[in-house]
């Protein structure tokens, strides 16, 4: 990579590893990070890991397939993170519905969970209705699971 492209996580057998870095803009005035601001972090982790695992959300949702939204989320806060803290993003597919995904994700700070979630995602036709998800996207998050994917 010559330093112009975004940067992409990697699986590490059935995980998807993301990292990021804390920034002023994610903090309050204390330097501690905002609740909401881990939602952030573990969506682009969540968007990441599909893209690296080749599901094309963009495609679905410009050719009027479908999108995904998140239908339910559970998250518990364990410590808070700070600015400029190095954080890794671990993401594993937990459960594979016809109709959506749970996602178990974790904010790491080193070996100290900070944050964890569970995370479903519906796939929606675009007035908002669940649709099955492309038979392509089962196969690619049963090989996620399954820890096949690169």
């Amino acid at each position: 990579m010559n330093g112009t492209q975004p940067y992409h996580g990697h699986f590490d057998g059935p995980r998807h590893l993301f990292a990021v870095r804390v920034y002023f803009e994610d903090t309050d005035f204390s330097g501690v990070v905002y609740h909401s601001r881990y939602l952030h972090f573990m969506e682009r982790a969540r968007s990441d890991m599909l893209s690296v695992a080749g599901i094309g959300q963009r495609e679905a949702f410009d050719c009027g397939e479908g999108v995904y939204a998140v239908a339910d989320l559970h998250i518990k806060y364990r410590a808070p993170a700070r600015f400029d803290d190095a954080l890794l993003l671990v993401s594993t597919v937990e459960e594979i519905r016809g109709a959506s995904v749970v996602i178990h994700q974790k904010v790491m700070r080193g070996d100290q969970v900070l944050t964890e979630a569970e995370v479903t995602a519906a796939f929606l036709t675009p007035e908002g209705r669940p649709r099955r998800q492309p038979r392509e996207w089962l196969e690619a998050f049963e090989a996620i699971k399954a820890g096949k994917q690169g």
